[in-house]
This record gives C-alpha cells, structure tokens and sequence, in this order.
C-alpha cells in the first residue's frame, strides 16, 4: 500500500477511537491491577474459602519441554489474582497439579479423583490431543467446569463432545496447523512436488499428515508422497526415519514430530545434513518452550509454533499486551513463554472475567450454568491478539 498505509494509531482514529482508550481496553487482561480499580465491589454474599483448581500438563518426559510452560502460565495468572483477594476479591485459588505423563488411562481416573474427592471446582490443562477426547466426555460427565488449553484434535467437538456444556478449549483447532503449514509451503516453495513425512504416530501426527496432503494435493497439483515416517511418541532416536526420508530424495520434509521429540530430530537431523538436502517445514516446531532450541537450529525453515502466539511477535512493541506479559512470565521464571504459558494465562483471565459478570448480574457466588452462560460468546485481549468463545461449540 506503500504511503497510503493505514497504521494501528490512524485506523483506530477513523473509527473515533482513542489509542488510549483502545489499548486500555485491551489491556484488561494483562493489567488486573489496572482493571481491578474500576471495577466495582462484587454484589452480594461471597464465600471465602478457596476455589480449586485441577491443572493437568506434562511435567516430565519429552513433552515436559512443550507442557510445562502451561503451568507456569496458569501460576503467574492465579498468583496475579490471588494478590487482588483471589476471585471477586474473596476466593483465593487452590491448584493441584498432575502430570498428563501418566497416560490417558491414569489422567482419566486422575481427573475423576480430583472432583469425587478434592472437589475442585475447576479443571484446565491438558497438551496432547491424545487425552482431550477421553478426558472431555468424563468431565461433562462430572460436571467440572473446564477449559482446556491445548489438546487441539478437531475430534473433541466433531465427535467427542458435540454439544458441550462444561468444557470448552482456548487453542485452535488442530486443522489449522496442517492447512496453514500447507498454504505457507506453497507460498514459498511453489515449485515443490516430491514430499516425505515425518509425524508422531498418534492422533495429533496422523491427522497433521491428513490435512497437510489434502491442502497440498489442491495448492501443489502433481505433487506427491515419497516418503512417510511414523515414530512413537517420545522417540529419542530418529536416525532410521531420517535416513529413510533422505534416502527418497524429496524437495522437501514436513513434520509435526513436537516438544522434546523435535528436539532430538533436529539435533540428530543436523548430523545427516538433512537441511542442506531438503527444504523443511513443521506444523509445531517452535511451540517448546523458547530456550529448548538451540543456536545450533537451521536458518530458512518454516517451524510452526502452533496456535496464533510466539513471544516475540508482533515485535517493536506493536501489541502492549504482549509485551507486558513476556516481561512478567521472565521476571517470574527466568525464560520466556510458549503458546501454552500464553493460553494458561489467559484461560484464567477468561474465567475471572465469566464469574465477575455473572456475579453482576446475579449476585453471591454465581453456579457453573450462569458462568458458563458468560463465558459463552465471552471476547477478550490477550498477548496473542483477541480471542472469544463460541457459544455453540465452545471453541475458542
């Protein structure tokens, strides 16, 4: 557009907006001092014992690398409240932690103990869409109020949890990860037509591979599969499914092996020259935490992040919100935050926001179903941009 660009401050101006006002607004959710002095006293009788949490991620294993960050997100958000008096001003928050590790089987009987008998009064976590199918009917089942901040399979809503009331779910949907790796392929390389594979083998790994050869086959015509590798989960050794893909000659590599699995390929990739043979392409590379990728990494690769955040986007201080937030998760922990620490974070705050309006409207403590009737259609700013609930399907 050159000189006639419109930039944020000029565009918010024609719509009669301040850009003091505007960031103001959106801010919210990451200056709750800020928004906690306008905001008026919470209406009626509110208990004061604590309001539980079951927060459920990776703590060891591979995934650990990708899972963590969720914690520490949800902790900087539940510390940041519980310094204001804790939920409208009285209820501080209470979080058991579990490690998803354990299996689907183990974290499905894990959330059930949590609510039959710590009672918590709500569930959030989870990084594998592996366990948000099983996990999902078990809690509209139990009635925890949950929101799920990975475990992006289209399958939970498609089919899982159709008409869910209890749960709903910050990240994308797990299409958009292949379909936008796809498009940014033919974008940059429309001259590719040779493609191996390299994904996980499980729920997560096969459906990436789905959408990236369905959008593939419509954005790259003549192009084709040369190559597939499927490693186990929590693979440490890729040498067989590298030298496999190498072997096939392609023009390029697409994988959406992730957290410390992706560590170790591209470390052991390196050693084959595997990026100076190939072109190479990932749906969730750089979703680990920042530090997990060394200076050693390949220049000139598309290495998804997952989701819509990477810490240092957008950069130059084009989105405050984001720049707050980076600043207090590195003061709190000493590295910088993944999408996962990001949509923790404000998971919280979507909630905090639910009860809040609720509470404005009815008075006391609000039950689940007038929450949830509030965090259905509920729209907010965050460090990655604007997000909202859908009130049908409950996805974010």
């Amino acid at each position: 557009m050159g000189e006639q660009e419109t930039n944020r401050r000029d565009f918010l101006k024609t719509l009669g907006v301040t850009v003091g006002a505007a960031t103001a607004a959106a801010g919210s959710v990451l200056e709750p001092r800020a928004a906690r002095a306008q905001q008026a006293p919470a209406k009626g009788n509110i208990p004061d014992k604590p309001f539980k949490v079951g927060h459920m991620t990776f703590h060891t294993g591979p995934a650990a690398v990708l899972g963590e960050p969720m914690y520490k997100g949800h902790i900087l958000a539940a510390d940041e409240i519980n310094a204001q008096g804790g939920l409208l001003g009285k209820r501080k928050i209470e979080t058991l932690k579990a490690d998803e590790n354990a299996g689907t089987d183990a974290n499905v009987k894990e959330l059930r103990r949590m609510k039959l008998s710590e009672s918590i009064d709500f569930f959030t976590g989870i990084t594998s869409s592996g366990n948000t199918p099983a996990l999902g009917p078990v809690a509209e089942e139990l009635k925890v109020l949950t929101i799920f901040v990975d475990g992006c399979t289209d399958f939970l809503f498609d089919k899982a949890v159709p008409n869910p009331h209890y749960i709903f779910r910050i990240t994308n949907i797990q299409s958009a990860d292949g379909v936008t790796c796809a498009l940014a392929m033919a974008q940059t390389w429309p001259k590719v037509r040779k493609i191996a594979h390299i994904h996980p083998d499980y729920s997560y790994g096969r459906n990436a591979f789905d959408h990236l050869r369905i959008v593939s086959e419509k954005l790259l015509p003549g192009s084709q599969v040369v190559s597939e590798g499927w490693p186990k989960l929590g693979t440490t050794d890729f040498t067989s499914h590298i030298t496999k893909a190498i072997s096939a000659k392609p023009d390029i590599l697409v994988s959406s092996v992730w957290g410390g699995d992706y560590v170790a390929f591209y470390k052991q990739a390196l050693r084959y020259d595997l990026f100076k043979k190939m072109k190479f392409a990932s749906t969730i590379a750089f979703g680990v935490a920042p530090h997990a990728i060394g200076k050693d990494h390949p220049e000139g690769v598309i290495a998804g992040v997952h989701s819509n955040y990477y810490f240092n986007f957008p950069p130059n201080g084009r989105w405050p919100q984001n720049d707050t937030f980076v600043k207090k998760y590195y003061e709190r922990w000493k590295e910088y935050p993944n999408f996962q620490a990001e949509g923790a974070y404000v998971a919280m705050y979507m909630l905090k926001t639910a009860i809040e309006r609720a509470n404005k409207l009815g008075g006391g403590w609000p039950d689940d179903d007038a929450i949830i009737s509030q965090l259905e259609n509920l729209g907010m700013a965050g460090p990655a941009g604007y997000v909202y609930f859908r009130p049908d399907n409950h996805q974010a």
